[in-house]
């Protein structure tokens, strides 16, 4: 049997999961199932359901929408700072990948 360490014990809606999860991870798994219990809670809450399938995926769109959400605003924030600095990206990362392969070149010369 796999060393117990490597299994984590989280509670969801009142019901005990054991998962895989390395030890380095534990408290980020913990401190996930706290936010899902919370989401999942407040779903049943506002809707009145008592099914956890359907709270279970309630509670995935929405969190799936809130991440989605997120880095598409990071996105758009990216865009704007580079608009705002007069960069060019793809030009940027032309002109790295040009002066690597010059580096490269030299480094195999010597």
């Amino acid at each position: 049997m796999p060393n117990e360490t490597n299994f984590l014990d989280i509670t969801l809606l009142g019901k005990e999961y054991r998962v895989a999860c390395p030890p380095d991870q534990h408290a980020a798994l913990l401190n996930a199932a706290a936010y899902v219990d919370g989401k999942m809670r407040d779903i049943a809450e506002k809707t009145k359901s008592n099914l956890a399938e359907r709270i279970a995926v309630m509670t995935a769109l929405n969190i799936a929408h809130e991440h989605l959400g997120l880095n598409q605003e990071a996105a758009q924030q990216n865009q704007k700072n580079e608009f705002e600095l007069g960069l060019d990206m793809d030009a940027v990362k032309r002109r790295i990948f040009s002066m690597e392969a010059e580096l490269e070149s030299v480094l195999k010369a010597e």
